[in-house]
């Protein structure tokens, strides 16, 4: 995976505010580049350092094996949520996911300034990266 891909991946979600999520298909479509299993990947092996649980699955899904850490966020921001999230709390048991369609981030005109700016630059790095440096491509 290249890392100007990650790094844009990253810049995305970076702007998402607390409370607020998006799916990975979400990411995809605001870069114009990649697709869900792109930006999970990206999400997975990178992801650390930014406020992860706000990225899921279409579902509404917490990320996998994160589940319990991600609720404990989603209750202290007030995301939305969906299902026994409180016997999760307690038991471990139940089912529950982010009311995604409630949650999901809408960008201002300044957030989608940034967009804009941070997918024409995965754009024109990802276009560099494949034009040959022969002197003769354009």
């Amino acid at each position: 995976m290249r890392i100007e891909y990650v790094k844009a991946v990253l810049a995305i979600v970076r702007l998402v505010p607390a409370g607020s999520a998006v799916s990975y298909g979400d990411v995809a479509e605001l870069l114009g580049s990649g697709g869900p299993r792109q930006v999970g990947s990206a999400m997975s092996h990178y992801g650390s350092g930014v406020s992860w649980w706000r990225v899921l699955k279409a579902s509404g899904h917490a990320p996998e094996g994160h589940e319990a850490e991600a609720l404990r966020h989603y209750l202290g921001e007030g995301t939305p949520l969906v299902g026994a999230y409180e016997a999760f709390l307690r038991t471990g048991e139940g089912r529950w996911r982010v009311d995604l369609p409630a949650a999901r981030w809408s960008p201002t005109d300044e957030d989608s300034d940034c967009v804009d700016a941070i997918a024409g630059q995965l754009e024109r790095r990802l276009h560099g990266l494949s034009v040959a440096d022969d002197g003769m491509s354009v």
